[in-house]
């Protein structure tokens, strides 16, 4: 389970046995789907995973905003992962976006 950031003590994480589409775990199981079209970032879809505890709303809205902003290196580094089976290093980011 690769953490690939830690945006103000919320962690963003992919599970090591992941599935299309392209997506990141965040903090209390909120998912975040990042739907790619022509290779571009087309649409940023949140769900919860049933069954488990959510992030507060104040997280929420920061974790929403930092996807937002992310996507495209989220997107990287899920098919350095999946696709190249490269390693990826954690990046805390501290300041806030």
């Amino acid at each position: 389970m690769p953490k690939i950031y830690e945006y103000l003590n919320i962690a963003f994480f992919f599970y090591s046995n992941e599935h299309e589409p392209i997506h990141v775990h965040a903090g209390k199981e909120t998912v975040f789907e990042i739907i790619i079209e022509n290779q571009e970032v087309k649409e940023i879809k949140k769900r919860k995973v049933r069954g488990r505890d959510h992030l507060e709303q104040a997280d929420l809205k920061n974790a929403q905003d930092f996807v937002n902003v992310y996507a495209k290196e989220i997107v990287k580094k899920w098919v350095d992962f999946f696709v190249y089976k490269t390693e990826i290093k954690l990046e805390k980011i501290s300041k806030k976006i």
